[in-house]
């Protein structure tokens, strides 16, 4: 396991990543000032956002029903978890965006190679669901899943 976003795993049979970013912002208005520069205050944190990439090959590594999954889950608009396979917890986050490229395309139009980007923002840790979030890989379905 790569990351863990509330229940959803990210791995190589789900949606392998290659690469974590993480942007940070801390918010200092500034008044303006006679003679001298703007002055700042500090008011607080500000957006954080992290995006998860990488490529998903379906038939090597990854299936196109993780991209599905996490689709439901930005529609329910909840937060989840996001733990590292280290053991790392960034806390409660919730999906913002989720863009993907299909390229190699075959004759029926299916992509042999599909890159994505999902971009997270950081939500109060109180917001987190507390059961995980639903199942996005339903029992009726796991089966068709691994096939």
């Amino acid at each position: 396991m790569l990351f863990s976003l509330g229940q959803f795993t990210f791995g190589l049979q789900t949606l392998p990543t290659d690469q974590l970013r993480r942007q940070t912002a801390w918010r200092h208005p500034s008044n303006s000032r006679v003679g001298a520069r703007p002055a700042r205050q500090f008011v607080g944190v500000g957006e954080d956002t992290i995006n998860l990439s990488g490529v998903l090959a379906p038939e090597f590594a990854g299936s196109m029903r993780s991209l599905e999954a996490l689709r439901k889950m930005a529609d329910s608009g909840k937060a989840w978890a996001l733990v590292s396979g280290a053991g790392e917890v960034f806390g409660a986050w919730t999906i913002e965006n989720l863009t993907e490229t299909r390229s190699v395309l075959i004759d029926n139009g299916a992509a042999r190679r599909i890159e994505f980007d999902l971009q997270l923002a950081a939500v109060d840790d109180q917001r987190a669901e507390p059961s995980g979030g639903v199942d996005p890989w339903p029992v009726d379905d796991w089966w068709e899943w691994w096939e």
